[in-house]
């Protein structure tokens, strides 16, 4: 038989704690939400009201709330991810985005709005679920974008969300940003790279949250370690292989005076910094997410 709002939530959140969830109550409260298809909210009016949950609602919590227990992504539990205003699809096989990353985003679109340019161009790479290239589309309207990511099971994800939010303004690319390093010596550039042609020396910011995790380096979140994609997190035995890649694409695609944005561990900055100084590019800075972390490196083309 069914139970009232508020006592499966007491129930649930005792179970999530234990599991060693990190907010408990909000997963619990957003698995009830999900399964009644209610804002979070209502949620807790439901429970101050005394309402009681129907049998098949209850066993669906439940269920949910069980897989949360093991550490499922909630993510991947509700379908959904939200980031910077807007909803992203995501599920098994891409990255779900972090609440970090938005002060990522922030960079690109506040570089983005200070373009002279009626329709600045933006380049995401390694998109992912597509969460900055649609974040800089929904905030700076006159924007274009173009993103690219190299897994195929991501890259459906993103498909998904660049159709239902893109507004035509984000195209999706298939590829490996890999193709795009012109130190590479590939006498037969790929699809990628003759995509990428035209745009030498026009794109105004490049933004990247790239996998940065060093090979030996195993996450300590059961979320993160069994549920990301291995594609999206590490790069090389100092996390830095992708975004040196990155450096040498970004110095021929960015105009000069544009900017490059690159989200990284905390700890990466200085040696960020310094690579990048290396490739020729100027003022270098690291700055801090709203944890006071270290978490992105800006620099200007």
């Amino acid at each position: 038989m069914g139970a009232p709002v508020a006592a499966v939530l007491s129930e649930l959140r005792a179970q999530l704690e234990a599991a060693g969830i990190e907010d408990p109550g909000a997963d619990v409260e957003l698995i009830v939400a999900h399964v009644l298809d209610v804002a979070r909210g209502r949620v807790q009016a439901l429970a101050i009201l005394g309402t009681e949950l129907g049998d098949d609602e209850l066993a669906r919590i439940r269920d949910l709330a069980d897989e949360r227990a093991r550490r499922v992504p909630l993510q991947h539990l509700t379908g959904r991810a939200p980031f910077r205003g807007i909803e992203l699809e995501v599920g098994p096989g891409v990255f779900v985005p972090r609440p970090e990353t938005e002060t990522v985003a922030q960079f690109a679109i506040d570089a983005l709005r200070a373009v002279p340019d009626p329709e600045p161009l933006a380049v995401d790479l390694c998109t992912g679920s597509g969460a900055i290239a649609l974040a800089l589309a929904n905030e700076v309207p006159t924007a274009r974008v173009r993103a690219v990511e190299k897994s195929p099971e991501a890259h459906a994800w993103a498909a998904r969300n660049v159709a239902r939010l893109g507004d035509g303004r984000v195209e999706l690319l298939l590829g490996d940003v890999a193709d795009l390093d012109p130190g590479a010596g590939d006498p037969a550039p790929g699809p990628l790279a003759a995509a990428f042609d035209p745009l030498a020396g026009r794109v105004h910011v490049l933004v990247s949250n790239p996998p940065y995790v060093p090979s030996g380096m195993v996450p300590r979140d059961p979320e993160v370690r069994d549920h990301d994609p291995e594609l999206a997190l590490y790069s090389g035995t100092d996390g830095l292989d992708l975004i040196r890649v990155i450096s040498r694409a970004a110095r021929r695609l960015v105009v000069p005076g544009g900017l490059l944005v690159l989200e990284h561990a905390e700890g990466q900055g200085r040696a960020i910094r310094e690579l990048l100084a290396t490739d020729g590019w100027r003022a270098a800075a690291t700055h801090q997410d709203l944890t006071l972390r270290d978490r992105a490196t800006t620099a200007i083309r």
